[in-house]
């Protein structure tokens, strides 16, 4: 029962991982704009939370003994950086103004899963002090 109430939670969960790795990839891509032969790093996870989303199930890592076991545990973002591509003689591959408009396109999207998280721990709350009552 603890796996209903909490599955939402458990996706919030991983977007929210997924969308914190992206966020340092893009801050990692606009530290290096000016390193020749840099590589642009992304991350992918919106596939994976699709899949799992058709599978009604959420893959987490257990990092804490203390954590509660999901029965997949292995989801993970894929870290992919492109290697084939080079916009500038030097061998890197970064554009700022990419970066700099998926910076922005991640913290919004960041900031609607904090509130999406607040608002599911908000009712998960109400459901418990109604069910003393």
């Amino acid at each position: 029962m603890l796996d209903r109430v909490f599955s939402t939670v458990n996706f919030l969960k991983f977007a929210l991982n997924g969308t914190w790795l992206r966020h340092e990839a893009i801050s990692n891509n606009i530290a290096n704009v000016d390193t020749p032969g840099y590589k642009r790093i992304k991350v992918e996870f919106e596939d994976i939370l699709n899949e799992s989303l058709e599978n009604k199930s959420v893959k987490l890592k257990v990092t804490n003994r203390l954590h509660i076991k999901s029965q997949h545990s292995n989801l993970e973002p894929r870290i992919v950086k492109q290697v084939n591509t080079s916009t500038r003689l030097d061998g890197n591959n970064v554009n700022i103004d990419t970066e700099m408009a998926d910076l922005a396109k991640n913290t919004i999207m960041y900031n609607a899963l904090i509130r999406q998280t607040a608002s599911e721990f908000s009712r998960i709350k109400s459901v418990i002090n109604d069910g003393r009552r």
